[in-house]
């Protein structure tokens, strides 16, 4: 016993004395291969063991090989360059850089060819054939074959102003911002000195369950740069995750810039994309992949070109890789789009994402030298299969952030960072912050924000909206406001918001006030809101007009075609209370009580006794309820506003009120039940649609002026949620349903015509159609003592949709200039109704990638 106890223990030693001589006798050949002439790093090189296993060089010309065999060479191999042969000590870690020199046979050949390029054809075709079993194993190497599977995440998201003019920095007027200047980089990217101005960390750990699914993502850490109040620093977070988000390559779509791109590998991929096979190599582990060189058949779609390397095992799995954008791609101010993707193999010999890179290169003008670069890098570890765990882990919200993830020490990144950080993006933390306390610095944010916002602060208040000062209308004539509203300065809790306007026509004072009492004691203007707000208003009004993000005082406004002067009096006393969830369900209850006065060439007129008496107001008092829910919604967050980021997912919206006959001289009983629900749609290479659905039904017997009042535009702006031809208070509905389709295609059509798609404008088309009515018993011609529809000069200008949709559409150029949308927008009927246009040219500002 005791002998095979020792004859057991002398084995054990003889396996570890056996592991260990394995380890020290490994070999392993490192280094970096350039251009003899240049000294540039080559990429995609094939660095081989002679008889043994091969790799390929990544962007920086690196590589690394590893044997546990006798081998002595290494080749060198590299399409018009001379193949090197090199040897290498068995056993040993060593460092060998390699010079390749150009092959004079390769560049000193000379070819004389046709300009005819041999049709590329798909059928019979090797590298499509192959691309289609890599499509038809799609299913397999994703994440989502998996039951369980979770992984630590490190993302790193940086902005640098790329090859700054030294010019500029060396002026006076940044003398003081010298420090910012300092800090370049000139070895990231070749040809580029880059100015890192923004940095973002993020440590997570990921949890995914198929059955039932759920995708878990737990916030351990997140840093990143802080601009001061000027700025909302989560809000800039947010639309530069959204430009460039996470990619999956064997999604059909890659979401970047919001667009969608074509994936090589997605389903149709054959259809928009051409594939060669370049070369068979192995990589460190001794697998053998193909590489296949894929490009775009229109080189101004919004494609990739570049290599992929794929397993020959029967997974058909992506191993790695490259691929960057078309510089034609009909994309504006990207001058360069790259994209690396690496894999590593599981446990399991299936392809896991072990890396993503994404570099772009941005310019107001592509040909200008400086610009900005943003490079996005995610990383990936621990990644463990059909592990389950608790369901615990999977309950609850799909996005957790613990305690205090943004108040982790520097030694905690030093040690949990996936990559460390160079010497200048470390240092673009303490910049920054030097930069935010800088009082110049604090004054031109201030000067921006007023520029952009239309609010100048004064402490804690801000005076605005600059282009609310002055305005015109055929009521008013000139009319001047002057107005503002408080900030999170002056207090977290009690907000007011008022102005004082007054129309030299018409000799009115017009007023409004606001009190806001913030309930979670955090800004009324950030995510998630409650708050309760008071507010009474005394001011003019366009029955049908609705306006988005702009006030109705805006100058730019005042400009409308036809007849423009039917208004109301508007007194409004109105109390809400709004609540927004962390699951981004939201609820408004509300109370108001609304006077309205006939202004212009309105008249209110019903018949009493026989005879037409005008009427001078009107009142209604209205409780009412609203429920949102936004799924995955976000914002760029302003200090006093937000603007919502569009994204995939749907809104829904349900809307109840109720009018209560004699509370605070209310006249009428009545309910109004409405919904909303509005998506963008992503069709891939044939663009993206912007599809709302809405309809309404009112129960009660009420006047015209209470019933809904469709949307006009007498502007010779194009509006997205108005219909263009249609004139205000033209058509009144106590019941309807509307579909409004907005299509981009993207330059799916001009792209393939060869002098337009130099301008590199896009294509859109709108289909806008409106189907309701009003019952009998709230049609004015069957009971007198209802208000009438106005007549102007004797004809009617407020009709209801009799029978039949009002229907307008319109065809579109986007882009001109990278900024100017142009609608020729087209009313199909109801042109038998005085004043209206058929026909209407239609513009409005449009900022798009």
């Amino acid at each position: 016993m005791m002998k095979s106890k020792k004859i057991s223990g002398g084995l054990i030693i003889l396996f570890l004395l056996l592991g260990l001589v394995q380890g020290f006798t490994q070999t392993v050949v490192q280094g970096v291969v350039t251009d003899m002439v240049n000294k540039q790093p080559l990429q995609y090189v094939s660095v081989v063991l002679k008889g043994g296993r091969g790799t390929v060089t990544d962007s920086l010309g690196r590589y690394t090989l590893r044997s546990s065999g006798n081998i002595a060479t290494i080749q060198i191999t590299y399409v018009g360059y001379k193949t090197v042969t090199k040897t290498i000590t068995p056993g040993i870690t060593q460092t060998i850089d390699i010079a390749l020199e150009t092959d004079p046979k390769a560049t000193n050949n000379v070819t004389v060819t046709t300009r005819k390029r041999a049709p590329y054809r798909n059928k019979g075709n090797p590298a499509v054939e192959l691309i289609r079993r890599v499509i038809q194993n799609k299913s397999i190497n994703r994440t989502e074959h998996y039951d369980f599977v979770q992984y630590d995440q490190y993302e790193k998201m940086e902005v640098s102003l790329s090859n700054f003019n030294d010019k500029l920095t060396n002026s006076k007027l940044l003398r003081n911002y010298k420090f910012l200047f300092e800090n370049r980089d000139t070895t990231k990217v070749e040809g580029k000195s880059l100015l890192p101005v923004y940095l973002e960390e993020t440590l997570s750990k990921k949890f995914f369950r198929k059955k039932p699914e759920k995708t878990k993502t737990v916030v351990v850490g997140e840093k990143r740069v802080n601009f001061g109040e000027y700025i909302d620093n989560a809000g800039v977070s947010k639309y530069l995750n959204t430009l460039i988000m996470d990619i999956d390559i064997y999604d059909n779509d890659i979401p970047l810039f919001t667009y969608q791109f074509l994936s090589p590998i997605a389903d149709l991929a054959p259809t928009f994309y051409m594939y060669y096979i370049r070369d068979t190599v192995t990589d460190a582990s001794g697998q053998k992949l193909i590489k296949l060189y894929f490009t775009p058949r229109n080189t101004n779609d919004l494609l990739f070109r570049g290599n992929m390397w794929i397993t020959l095992d029967g997974n058909y799995a992506v191993q790695k890789i490259n691929m960057f954008l078309s510089k034609n791609a009909n994309l504006n101010f990207v001058r360069e789009l790259h994209v690396d993707l690496d894999f590593e193999k599981s446990e399991d010999s299936r392809y896991h994402l072990s890396r993503s890179n994404v570099m772009a290169d941005a310019s107001v003008t592509k040909n200008s030298g400086s610009g900005f670069f943003g490079e996005r890098t995610v990383s990936f570890k621990n990644f463990r299969i059909n592990k389950p765990l608790a369901d615990s882990v999977y309950d609850g919200p799909s996005l957790v952030k613990v305690d205090k993830a943004d108040a982790h020490s520097d030694s905690y990144w030093l040690a949990n960072r996936h990559d460390s950080l160079t010497k200048t993006e470390a240092k673009v933390y303490s910049n920054i912050d030097s930069l935010e306390k800088m009082p110049s610095f604090r004054r031109t944010m201030a000067f921006l924000t007023f520029l952009l916002a239309g609010y100048t602060s004064l402490g804690g208040f801000d005076l605005g909206p600059a282009a609310a000062f002055y305005s015109f209308n055929p009521v008013e004539g000139f009319k001047l406001r002057l107005g503002g509203r408080t900030t999170p300065k002056l207090s977290k809790r009690i907000y007011f918001e008022g102005y004082g306007a007054y129309g030299f026509k018409d000799e009115r004072w017009k007023y409004f006030l606001s009190t806001t009492y913030s309930l979670n004691n955090k800004s009324i203007y950030e995510y998630p809101l409650n708050f309760i707000r008071v507010g009474y208003q005394y001011d003019t009004k366009i029955p049908g007009q609705e306006l988005q993000f702009v006030s109705e005082d805006n100058f730019l406004l005042s400009f409308k075609r036809g007849k423009n002067d039917r208004w109301l009096y508007n007194r409004n006393f109105k109390v809400e209370y709004v609540h927004e969830l962390a699951n981004h369900l939201s609820y408004t209850l509300g109370f108001k009580n609304w006077q309205q006065e006939p202004a212009g060439s309105i008249v209110y007129t019903k018949v009493q006794n026989g005879s037409d008496v005008n009427i001078d107001k009107l009142t209604t008092s209205e409780f009412s309820g609203e429920l949102r829910w936004a799924p995955h919604e976000q914002f760029y967050q302003g200090k006093v506003y937000r603007i919502p980021i569009i994204n995939k997912y749907p809104i829904f919206t349900l809307r109840f009120i109720a009018g209560v006959k004699g509370v605070m001289n209310s006249e009428y009983n009545y309910q109004n039940i409405s919904a909303r629900f509005e998506k963008r749609a992503y069709l891939s290479q044939l663009g993206y649609s912007d599809l709302v659905v809405e309809g309404g039904y009112i129960f009660g017997k009420l006047p015209y002026p209470l019933m809904t009042i469709h949307r006009a535009n007498q502007t010779y702006a194009y509006q997205l949620n108005s219909y263009n031809l249609m004139n205000f208070q033209e058509f009144v509905s106590d019941h309807f349903v509307a579909i409004n389709i907005d299509h981009h295609f993207n330059g799916l059509f001009f792209n393939r015509i060869p002098l337009l798609k130099k301008l590199k404008w896009r294509e859109a088309l709108s289909l806008k159609v409106l189907y309701g009515g009003v019952r009998d018993e709230n049609n004015p011609s069957n009971d007198p003592s209802l208000i009438k529809y106005p007549v102007f000069e004797g004809k009617p200008t407020t009709f209801s949709l009799d029978k039949k949709p009002y229907i307008e559409g319109s065809v579109g150029i986007t882009n001109i200039f990278k900024l100017i949308r142009v609608d020729l927008v087209k009313r199909f009927n109801y042109l038998e109704n005085p004043y209206v246009a058929t026909l209407g040219i239609r513009a409005r500002f449009k900022f798009d990638f």
